[in-house]
């Protein structure tokens, strides 16, 4: 079964909102980084999604008019086999991704990116949902602490031990960065 790697969202624009913070992005570097230069070595595509919406305002991060739409500063350099722009969580909604994946003869993904509960998990959801078999790389995905609705703090260690709680064993097999590449040369 041929496999792709998603790169989701990982640009510029995240640096230049108010939740975010450096703190858990060395650890995610290193391991997105490694995930990239694994599947690189092995042939498996390697496909750039980023995320745009709002107005095309240069005091929005995530409009063209910023600026922000580029890698992140940090993310190893690599020629994608495609990039596709979205406009919703999903990057399967009205980005042409799923026609390209199949055209290519895609049957496995695997999902890394930011952020963890948001783009990358619904992602991973709508993939499963449409039939494709998902390896979701959690310390390959990046999220930020957030506030829960009562005003409780809810740390993003929580948030993608969350995560991977849902979709173990119902959307995605969940794999370290070495076990996703191990899946993909077994599955080439």
């Amino acid at each position: 079964m041929k496999t792709c790697l998603l790169v989701i969202d990982v640009q510029e624009s995240f640096r230049h909102r108010p939740y975010s913070t450096e703190r858990d992005m060395p650890a995610y570097l290193a391991a997105q980084n490694a995930l990239i230069t694994g599947a690189l070595a092995q042939g498996v595509p390697v496909v750039r999604v980023f995320h745009t919406d709002g107005p095309d305002q240069a005091d929005n991060a995530f409009a063209h008019a910023s600026g922000l739409i580029k890698p992140l500063g940090g993310l190893v350099d690599f020629a994608a086999s495609a990039t596709f722009e979205k406009h919703r969580h999903s990057a399967l909604v009205g980005t042409g991704l799923d026609v390209w994946l199949t055209e290519n003869g895609i049957g496995r993904l695997i999902v890394s990116g930011i952020r963890t509960e948001q783009c990358c998990e619904t992602t991973t959801r709508h993939a499963s949902d449409l039939g494709w078999a998902v390896d979701y790389v959690v310390d390959a995905t990046l999220t930020f602490d957030m506030q829960q609705p009562n005003g409780q703090p809810l740390s993003a260690a929580d948030i993608k031990a969350r995560t991977t709680t849902v979709l173990t064993e119902r959307f995605a097999t969940l794999c370290t960065v070495e076990q996703a590449l191990a899946r993909a040369k077994a599955a080439a």
